[in-house]
C-alpha cells in the first residue's frame, strides 16, 4: 500500500460491517490522549451547571434577612421621627391627629398609583372585614396613640414600652388562629408586661402615666392590625395588602388630613419627620419587610425584629439629642430577651373536639 493509499484510508469512514481491529496498545494510547479532554469537558460542565435547590434556598434566605433588617431599621426610626413631627408638649409642632391621618392619606395616594401600575386585582367581598380590621389597627390606632404618647414622653421611653409588640402580636395571633400556647409562652408574656410596667413606673416616679396607657393601646392596635394583615397576605400579594388598606382608607384619612392641616407655621424638622413616617414608616418599610418574610421565611426573618427597640434607642440620640441611660438600656435588653424566649415557646392548634367541649 502506497503512502497516498494509507493517507486516504486514514480519513475514510469505517465500514460498519468490518470487524474492529484495534489492539490493547492502541486502546491505551487512545484513552491517554483523550483523558485530558474528558476532564476538561467535565470541569466545564460542572462550572456552567445551574445552581442546586439548596444553594438557591440559601441565597433567598440571606436576601430575605437583609430585606427584613432593612424593614426593621426603617420601622425603628418611626418613634424618633414621630416625636420630631409632633414635638414635646412644651414645644408642640404638628398635631398627632394630622400626623396619623396625613401619613396614611399621602401614602394612600401612592398606593393607588402602585396598584394601578401593577394591575393588581381588586379584593373580594370576603376581604372587606380583615381589611377594615387591619386599617383600624395600623392606619388609625397605632399612629394616633403613638403620636399622642410621644408628645408626653421621649422616644426612648416609648421604645422600651413598645418593645413588647412582637410578643403582643404573637398573643393576638394565638387567639385569632385558634392556637394553644404553652405555659412558658404565657409566662414570657406576663414577664414582658411586668418589665414594661416596671420601667414605666420607675420613669414615672412610682406611678404609670397616661402616655403609658396610650403606648399599650398602640401596641394592642398594631398587634391586631398585623395579624389581620398576615391573614390577608395568604390570599393577596403581601406588598398589595398595605396598599389596599391605605387606598381603601382614603375616604377617611384624606378629609381628616385636610381638616387638621396646621394653621400655624411649624419647624422644617417637624415636616421632615412627617415626610419620613409617611414615605418610609407607612409605605416603603412594609415593602421591604414583606419581601423579606416572603424570601427568607417568617419564622427566621421575624427574629431580626428583636433589635428594633434597641435601634430606636440609638436613633433617638442623634435625631432628638436624647440621653441614653443605663436603666433604659437594661430594661430594653430584658424586654428583648423575654420576647426572644417567648417566640420560641411551642404552640399548638386547638382541635375541633376541644373547641366543642
Amino acid at each position: 500500500m502506497s503512502a497516498s493509499d494509507r493517507g486516504a484510508s486514514a480519513w475514510a469512514l469505517p465500514d460498519p460491517k468490518a470487524p474492529a481491529a484495534v489492539d490493547a496498545s492502541d486502546r491505551e494510547r487512545t484513552a491517554s490522549s483523550t483523558a485530558p479532554l474528558t476532564r476538561a469537558r467535565l470541569a466545564l460542565s460542572a462550572s456552567s451547571a445551574p445552581a442546586t435547590a439548596p444553594s438557591i434556598a440559601r441565597t433567598d434566605e440571606v436576601r430575605g434577612l437583609w430585606f427584613g433588617l432593612l424593614g426593621v431599621v426603617i420601622f425603628a426610626m418611626t418613634l424618633p421621627m414621630t416625636r420630631l413631627a409632633v414635638g414635646p408638649a412644651d414645644a408642640a409642632q404638628l398635631s398627632p391627629t394630622f400626623v396619623a391621618a396625613g401619613r396614611a392619606a399621602l401614602s394612600g395616594l401612592l398606593s393607588v398609583a402602585y396598584l394601578w401600575l401593577t394591575g393588581a386585582a381588586r379584593p373580594r367581598r370576603a376581604h372587606a372585614l380583615p381589611l377594615a380590621v387591619c386599617a383600624a389597627g395600623t392606619v388609625v390606632g397605632f399612629p394616633l396613640f403613638l403620636g399622642l404618647a410621644v408628645r408626653q414622653v421621649d422616644a426612648m421611653h416609648a421604645a422600651v414600652v413598645t418593645g413588647v409588640l412582637p410578643l403582643g402580636t404573637a398573643v393576638v395571633a394565638a387567639i385569632a388562629f385558634r392556637q394553644r400556647p404553652s405555659t412558658g409562652f404565657w409566662a414570657c408574656a406576663l414577664i414582658g408586661c411586668a418589665l414594661v410596667l416596671g420601667f414605666a413606673g420607675i420613669r414615672g416616679g412610682g406611678r404609670l402615666g397616661a402616655a403609658d396607657g396610650l403606648l399599650l393601646l398602640a401596641v394592642l392596635s398594631a398587634s391586631i392590625g398585623y395579624v389581620a394583615g398576615a391573614r390577608l397576605s395568604t390570599e393577596i400579594a403581601p406588598e398589595q395588602v398595605i396598599c389596599w388598606v391605605l387606598a381603601l382608607s382614603l375616604p377617611l384619612t384624606l378629609p381628616l388630613m385636610l381638616a387638621t392641616w396646621p394653621a400655624q407655621p411649624v419647624r422644617a424638622s417637624a415636616w421632615g419627620g412627617f415626610a419620613y413616617v409617611t414615605l418610609f414608616s407607612m409605605w416603603l418599610g412594609f415593602f421591604a419587610w414583606y419581601r423579606g418574610l416572603a424570601l427568607g421565611g417568617a419564622v427566621r426573618v421575624s427574629q431580626v425584629q428583636l433589635v428594633q427597640p434597641f435601634l430606636s434607642l440609638l436613633f433617638a440620640v442623634p435625631v432628638l439629642g436624647e440621653r441614653l441611660e443605663a436603666t433604659t438600656v437594661l430594661f430594653s435588653l430584658a424586654v428583648i430577651a423575654t420576647v426572644f424566649v417567648g417566640k420560641r415557646m411551642p404552640t399548638r392548634a386547638v382541635s375541633t373536639v376541644e373547641e366543642h367541649r
